[in-house]
């Protein structure tokens, strides 16, 4: 068993069910509430549809990184490396994206970039 990459997964769990419970509570229903949402296919249903499946998608990715991780974790020494380093590097640019378009204001950055170290030392 690999702790570190256990420990990677489950902060993938749980930024991905922060992602998805706040921004759905402080994000999504606020937007949806504004009356100049494009129309897309002839309404707004649609467009807070795609908004609302794209958005979560995202948190669905992080749990399957996370899972990912956990699988690798009990791989023979060496045998899941370059999987892991791949999300390691992933999440990486993912957290620097979080840590430039926010201006280090949305901390996510600091969680991803946890998971990021600790995918790689795992590997």
């Amino acid at each position: 068993m690999n702790s570190s990459l256990h420990i990677a997964a489950a902060l993938a769990i749980a930024v991905a069910a922060a992602h998805s419970c706040l921004g759905e509570r402080y994000v999504l229903v606020p937007l949806f509430q504004r009356e100049d949402l494009p129309r897309l296919f002839g309404g707004t249903d649609f467009t807070r549809r795609t908004l609302r499946f794209a958005w979560h998608l995202t948190s669905v990715a992080w749990v399957g990184f996370a899972g990912v991780l956990v699988q690798l974790s009990s791989s023979t020494a060496g045998a899941g490396r370059p999987q892991a380093r791949l999300i390691a590097g992933t999440l990486a640019v993912t957290g620097i994206v979080a840590l430039v378009g926010s201006r280090g204001r949305h901390l996510s950055w600091l969680v991803f970039l946890a998971i990021a170290g600790l995918a790689w030392f795992g590997s």
